[in-house]
């Protein structure tokens, strides 16, 4: 596993080979590490290369990166600054789950998280993938699991707690925050981490994948066309603590994707906290704006407090 791993990291620095490819970089002094020792399981040929795109349209003052056709997955390590609380958070970026919102959702999350000495590791999760529909370019409200990127995120949460020790992090102190598809994954994670999806590659899948705490920020695909709770979502007392923020206008997703997603929490005992805004929309990030629910890091920091994931 060890040589494995710093072969991969190795790789993984050389930007150079990738440069011609337009594949999403971290910035200067970050690593991608590539999830899979060779071929993702699973893995379905992509239209194109991977390549990233900037928006024209500016949420908080700012464009959005986004990238697209991701078929080798990764994790990108953001230590935190000032004290170490021990946690450390796997972020989800959403897209639809036909790209990613790899600043807006990814690394401004990163930003945030290590500024409260967290550890942040970003997750490049393989797209377009299940629910995007590529013949008919569309991202129908199905409820089948989201594999592979439900696979990546297993194999993710496994690999951060075989690591912990090396990276200073509690492995009871590992947490998931995702956004839009991204919360979708999140919840996956918290109901499905035990489901065996792919066949054990090293030590490191013999760990538990199950988050223990979860943040889900404007999550879709959580409930059905007539508003009733997605059953491949098997809610239990063993699901995580878990936060919830969502605004009454996101006519996106829809705020009855929370909703529903609460009310089976609270039927199984599960201890969450759930913020509904009614302005906000879709896909605000955490960009400040003036709206009141650009504030929601400020609330789920004092419920990672509560739930004593940190410290004063």
């Amino acid at each position: 596993m060890k040589v494995w791993f710093i072969a991969l990291c190795l790789l993984a620095a050389s930007g150079s080979a990738y440069s011609s490819a337009k594949v999403w970089q971290p910035s200067a002094g970050h690593t991608q590490i590539p999830l899979w020792p060779g071929t993702p399981p699973g893995a379905k040929p992509m239209s194109g290369p991977e390549y990233t795109r900037t928006s024209t349209k500016l949420i908080g003052g700012k464009p959005v990166l986004s990238v697209s056709n991701v078929s080798q997955p990764t994790m990108t390590v953001y230590p935190p600054k000032g004290t170490n609380t021990g946690a450390a958070v796997v972020v989800i970026p959403g897209g639809g789950f036909e790209f990613l919102a790899m600043d807006l959702e990814g690394t401004d999350a990163c930003d945030w998280l290590t500024s409260q000495g967290i550890t942040c590791v970003l997750l490049k999760y393989r797209v377009p993938s299940i629910p995007y529909v590529l013949r008919c370019d569309c991202r129908p409200h199905n409820l089948s699991l989201s594999v592979p990127s439900l696979q990546d995120l297993q194999r993710t949460m496994r690999l951060v707690r075989f690591l912990a020790a090396q990276w200073h992090v509690d492995p009871h102190k590992i947490g998931v925050l995702g956004f839009s598809a991204g919360g979708f994954l999140v919840a996956e994670i918290s109901t499905n981490f035990d489901r065996q999806l792919y066949a054990p590659v090293d030590r490191s899948d013999k760990g538990s994948a199950r988050p223990d705490f979860a943040m889900l920020i404007y999550p879709g695909h959580l409930a059905t066309d007539d508003d009733k709770f997605n059953p491949n979502l098997p809610v239990t007392h063993d699901v995580p603590p878990t936060f919830l923020a969502q605004a009454e206008d996101d006519y996106t997703d829809g705020v009855h994707q929370s909703l529903v997603y609460y009310a089976a929490l609270a039927k199984a005992h599960v201890p969450a906290e759930m913020h509904l805004y009614a302005h906000g929309g879709h896909a605000f990030g955490l960009r400040p704006t003036k709206m009141p629910i650009t504030g929601w890091p400020v609330l789920a920091d004092t419920w990672l407090r509560t739930i004593g994931i940190i410290h004063d």
